[in-house]
């Protein structure tokens, strides 16, 4: 049995397929912020790979179709921000600090505790990506020598931590504005913070989805800039 479904080229696609439907139903029913659907499916697609004794290589085989699913995802990411184009103009400026200001704040914290943790230059750029969508950071992680696995790896913990915490993290410091919280969220957390972006309220969900390219794209101008510093 294992054996067949290890060898089928449906079976990674399937596998991840009900794995992430489980969660959204999980995560739907019981509220918790713990049961993001994302991290639902990780580990239950690692369980059954583990308990039935299948290859990832098996497993991938079927599941790397998703991940051509990646990029036109994102770009239709434009759609929200397109409806709500008014405030983009209205809030260009307050936008564009708020955004760069964001990147600044993420690649200035990897390359403290880079310094404090004493990491070496190739796990140094590898994480530099960590903040924006996996679609861009692969590239980047690859052009700059570093891992791109373990890139891809922190990219998804980054997006899962923000999806489960932006909200609570908002109602603590006070973070009324949509626009604010957008921004905040999409530059933090890429597309999985803006999947829960999208949840709070249709401006939240434009700006986030804004932040997403353009914190992706200053980050591979800047990274340049912070690469050589380890």
């Amino acid at each position: 049995m294992s054996s067949f479904l290890g060898t089928s080229v449906f079976f990674g696609l399937a596998i991840s397929l009900a794995s992430y439907e489980l969660g959204i139903l999980l995560n739907r029913r019981l509220r918790s912020p713990l049961l993001n659907p994302l991290l639902v499916a990780i580990v239950l697609v690692i369980v059954t790979l583990k308990v039935l004794h299948i290859d990832y290589a098996h497993y991938n085989d079927g599941a790397k179709f998703l991940s051509y699913l990646l990029t036109p995802t994102t770009v239709s990411l434009a759609i929200p921000l397109y409806l709500q184009l008014h405030l983009l103009k209205k809030n260009f400026k307050a936008i564009s600090v708020g955004i760069f200001a964001g990147v600044v704040a993420s690649l200035g914290s990897i390359w403290l505790l880079a310094l404090a943790f004493n990491l070496d230059h190739l796990m140094y750029v590898t994480l530099l990506p960590k903040s924006i969508t996996s679609a861009i950071g692969m590239g980047l992680t690859a052009e700059l020598g570093g891992n791109v696995t373990i890139t891809v790896a922190t990219i998804v913990i980054t997006g899962i931590i923000g999806n489960m915490t932006a909200e609570s993290i908002c109602r603590l410091f006070k973070i009324d504005d949509p626009v604010a919280r957008g921004i905040a969220i999409g530059t933090s957390s890429h597309a999985a913070g803006t999947s829960k972006a999208m949840e709070m309220g249709e401006i939240e969900g434009a700006m986030s989805s804004l932040a997403i390219v353009v914190a992706g794209l200053v980050t591979v101008v800047l990274a340049s800039f912070f690469a050589p510093l380890i």
